[in-house]
């Protein structure tokens, strides 16, 4: 799927199952929320923190999966082509670190 027919299926499923779109201050509440979750996650799977028995069964990739969603509904209430806007974004990290990366004793 298309970053474009994601947004479309976002819509159709909001206004069918979901009934209407949260407003966009709940929206990115939720999913600052859900970001927590990722962050919860990676934590306890790559970094030092030990898994709670209640997170030993969360799946990473459904966490994305509703950081995901909730993005695509915002994009969709604020009018934001995430396609054109990804297009956009990568065309100035091009230009502004082509040489920033290879340069960096860091890496």
């Amino acid at each position: 799927m298309t970053i474009s027919e994601a947004q479309q299926i976002v819509d159709e499923w909001i206004n069918s199952t979901g009934v209407r779109y949260f407003n966009e201050l709940t929206n990115m509440a939720i999913l600052t929320e859900e970001v927590g979750e990722v962050a919860r996650i990676i934590a306890r799977k790559y970094g030092e923190q030990s898994f709670k028995e209640s997170d030993k069964d969360k799946d990473l990739g459904d966490e994305f999966a509703d950081v995901l969603f909730v993005l695509i509904c915002l994009a969709n209430q604020t009018g934001v082509d995430l396609t054109e806007a990804l297009k956009k974004n990568l065309e100035k990290k091009t230009t502004r670190d082509e040489l920033r990366h290879r340069n960096n004793e860091k890496l």
